[in-house]
């Protein structure tokens, strides 16, 4: 005979009202399953638990005819329960999937039949419900080869290794990977390596590694789409008489001619010195320099007095 059992509610289980619509459960339903998804809580056997009880209630409800057969059936038992009848004299064959009048309830231990506490098991309310019938779909589907699963992760690129290009070493089930990373990355940008996931099941392909590239922060630069913004310090006689910097980049340094009178804040565009563009060798953004003209603070007596000079001169030549 059956052995005694709780009745799950599964309105309660997804958080929603018994009239609730099909999209609202499964609004519901995605929210629970993102939570407590495994890959989300690795090692964590309550979430998995409640991972397989909401998949549960979202496989009743979402079916039109199984909700329907749920709601009749979970009021006749929750009455005939009530009113002191045991669990195990109920009529289920009344409610146990059937097709051509044949009966396909289960009468007997569900955990023989899933071959023991090692196998993927549904509650015995949910199996009682519906029948073995459903249970071997399943218990036959998980027996098929499958693809196993994606893996995602993050990685941290600076914004040199953006630029010019890098090689990184990550771990995955246990093997050391050497990924190259080619210029031009942008935030959020996701790289797939195919196979490197989850393994297969019974000889299925494996599941890929997805990795979401994260650009970190930079003192000097500033990155909008494939353009570098960035500030260069001018020296004030380079300022006044021009003359050739040297100008730090992502990648190689350059040398620049700066013009006599050259401003602070004056903005120089070189185009094609920005951020290459990812998989389109020949084509890169453009690097925008902003020109600050540092006043030198410390002065000789000499420097002091030539400064004089140049300030009368100026004068003298306003009057």
């Amino acid at each position: 005979m059956f052995r005694d059992m709780d009745v799950k509610d599964y309105y309660r289980i997804l958080g929603v009202d018994k009239a609730a619509t099909a999209e609202q459960i499964k609004k519901a339903y995605r929210k629970l399953a993102v939570k407590y998804h495994p890959d989300k809580n690795p090692g964590d056997k309550a979430a998995e638990d409640k991972f397989k009880e909401i998949n549960e209630a979202y496989e009743v409800l979402s079916d039109a005819e199984k909700r329907k057969k749920y709601d009749q059936f979970g009021e006749n038992y929750k009455y005939y329960e009530q009113h002191g009848g045991r669990p195990e004299d109920f009529d289920w064959s009344k409610y146990g999937g059937s097709r051509q009048g044949q009966s396909y309830s289960y009468q007997g231990n569900m955990e023989d039949m899933f071959g023991g506490e090692g196998g993927e098991q549904f509650s015995d309310f949910f199996e009682q419900l519906f029948g073995s019938r459903f249970s071997g779909s399943q218990r036959r589907q998980q027996q098929k080869p499958g693809r196993g699963r994606d893996i995602q992760a993050t990685m941290e690129v600076s914004l040199e290794d953006a630029y010019s290009g890098a090689t990184r070493q990550v771990e995955v089930n246990g093997s050391r990977l050497n990924i190259k990373l080619k210029p031009g990355l942008s935030e959020g940008q996701v790289i797939r390596l195919k196979g490197q996931g989850s393994p297969g099941r019974k000889g299925g392909e494996n599941g890929d590694l997805l990795i979401t590239i994260q650009l970190s922060a930079h003192p000097q630069y500033e990155l909008r789409g494939q353009d570098i913004y960035t500030n260069v310090a001018v020296p004030l006689y380079t300022a006044v008489l021009g003359g050739k910097l040297h100008i730090p980049t992502p990648g190689t340094a350059l040398n620049m001619n700066i013009p006599a009178g050259t401003d602070s804040g004056k903005i120089f565009r070189l185009k094609g010195k920005g951020m290459p563009a990812y998989d389109n060798k020949g084509e890169a953004g453009d690097l925008y320099l902003k020109s600050i003209v540092h006043i030198p603070t410390q002065l000789s007596d000499k420097e002091k007095e030539l400064f004089q000079q140049l300030s009368q001169l100026n004068e003298n030549g306003h009057a």
